[in-house]
């Protein structure tokens, strides 16, 4: 199929956020499962992504990886599914999607996965300054909007919203009441359960 997306992921990945952006999409997909240490380092993927990693997705002869991306992409290449933002609504779309790829998730990798706490001199380098104030940041603005960019379910959501409901999941974000509700909001969706569904299933098949 001409329009097919081909989606390369594992279901112990990141990919789980970029299959509930096709399943949101509508997009025609076909699944490709990549091993750790396997496949994901084979020369045939590593043509497509030299950093041997997943997601990463190839449509029309052309690649795209990093979450963020891809989820931007598909909302600008299938603008039947109203995803992608409004012109009133770009500004808090870009600004909240690039936080939550850059200071939000070098925050959490940072202060939760490497044990590092910037000391006052380093948070002047850091994009993220504190994980404390990157937290307060998201919280201020999830407490007075409903999405993202307000009252309408974007793209942004399902990067952002995934980024939360693991981070509250997993214990990398505090369990804060604004995430908490977001999270059950997003995560309401059926394409969100779906693509659970799906990824799911795959890690059950390895059982």
């Amino acid at each position: 199929m001409q329009d097919e997306v081909i989606f390369y992921t594992n279901p112990q990945s990141r990919g789980r956020l970029v299959r509930w952006m096709l399943e949101e999409v509508g997009a025609p997909y076909r699944t490709e499962v990549l091993e750790y240490d396997g496949t994901m380092k084979a020369p045939a993927y590593l043509k497509i992504n030299p950093m041997g990693k997943v997601p990463a997705i190839v449509h029309r002869g052309e690649v795209v990886t990093e979450c963020a991306a891809i989820c931007a992409y598909l909302a600008d290449t299938f603008p039947q599914a109203g995803l992608a933002p409004l012109p009133e609504e770009r500004a808090s779309y870009y600004r909240w999607m690039f936080f939550a790829a850059g200071p939000l998730e070098s925050a959490i990798t940072d202060f939760k996965a490497l044990g590092v706490e910037p000391d006052a001199q380093k948070q002047k380098m850091v994009g993220y300054g504190t994980y404390a104030a990157v937290l307060d940041n998201l919280q201020a603005w999830l407490r007075e909007h409903t999405y993202i960019c307000g009252e309408r379910f974007t793209a942004a959501d399902i990067y952002v919203g995934a980024q939360i409901t693991w981070g509250v999941e997993f214990g990398t974000i505090e369990k804060r009441p604004e995430f908490i509700d977001y999270a059950k909001r997003v995560t309401a969706r059926d394409a969100h359960r779906r693509a659970t569904a799906k990824d799911d299933a795959l890690e059950e098949e390895k059982v």
